[in-house]
């Protein structure tokens, strides 16, 4: 079965990247082609392996990319360009970058601190600004309210530091909260569209397996996640989610 559309994530790691990549491949599931930017090239190649061992009729490509503005405005055009995908329209655009500062903050230095915000939120800035174009060159730009249906989904993939943070993390919780600004701001923007902007809270550990710390509900499944996103996206414009709490079951809160 040929893929129903493109899907592009920005944060292809060994546990939640993989999960989301394996559920929007799925020919069974979000039959996506999916396109996993991350910075090494190495174990972006050994997830699109993993990836299609396990469903083998999925289309999935790798573009080695950091979140430096040139370097992912390059990944777009080798997206757009790559014979992968060509026809297919994007319709899933995910930002699941893992990223983390922890000092004390006397210690902290203005360019540490500025260069932590820069990767994190400045990456997003990019990503979000280039997917977005990117949906309306498939979709168009009519909006919701001409009768244009809905055009595509972006995620922001966040952690509890969005809302609130702990000693010694200044800059990680500048960056998380300034995200989930980002994407609030984009959700009034776009809403009307027809882009759909989700910011999601993951708080607890992700394993990427179906061990007994799921079942019992001490850690999120990260196939559980790309499940979520599916579901997210394929939420309507008569209802749509802007944020969501994710925890595993017994995760104190």
């Amino acid at each position: 079965m040929a893929p129903s559309g493109l899907a592009i994530l920005l944060g292809t790691g060994p546990v939640t990247g993989t999960g989301i990549a394996r559920v929007l491949s799925d020919p069974a599931r979000g039959n996506f082609a999916v396109a996993l930017l991350a910075r090494r090239p190495e174990s972006l190649n050994e997830i699109a392996s993993s990836l299609r061992q396990s469903s083998p009729d999925a289309v999935v490509e790798t573009f080695p990319t950091d979140t430096s503005p040139g370097s992912l405005k390059k990944a777009f055009q080798h997206i757009k360009a790559h014979s992968s995908f060509q026809g297919l329209k994007l319709e899933v655009a995910v930002y699941s970058i893992k990223h983390a500062s922890k000092k004390p903050f006397m210690e902290e230095t203005y360019e540490d601190f500025t260069e932590s915000l820069e990767t994190y939120v400045g990456g997003a800035f990019t990503f979000a600004q280039e997917s977005l174009k990117r949906f309306f060159d498939d979709h168009g730009e009519t909006p919701l309210s001409e009768g244009a249906p809905k055009k595509g989904t972006l995620i922001f993939t966040g952690t509890l530091g969005a809302l609130r943070c702990n000693a010694n993390y200044a800059a990680y919780g500048a960056g998380r909260a300034s995200v989930r600004q980002l994407a609030q701001t984009l959700a009034r923007e776009m809403s009307e569209k027809g882009i759909h902007v989700v910011h999601t809270i993951a708080n607890g550990p992700i394993a990427d397996d179906s061990g007994e710390d799921q079942k019992t509900g001490k850690k999120m499944s990260a196939d559980a996640v790309g499940e979520t996103y599916l579901w997210l996206h394929r939420q309507q414009p008569c209802l749509w989610t802007h944020e969501l709490d994710m925890r595993p079951a017994c995760e104190k809160f």
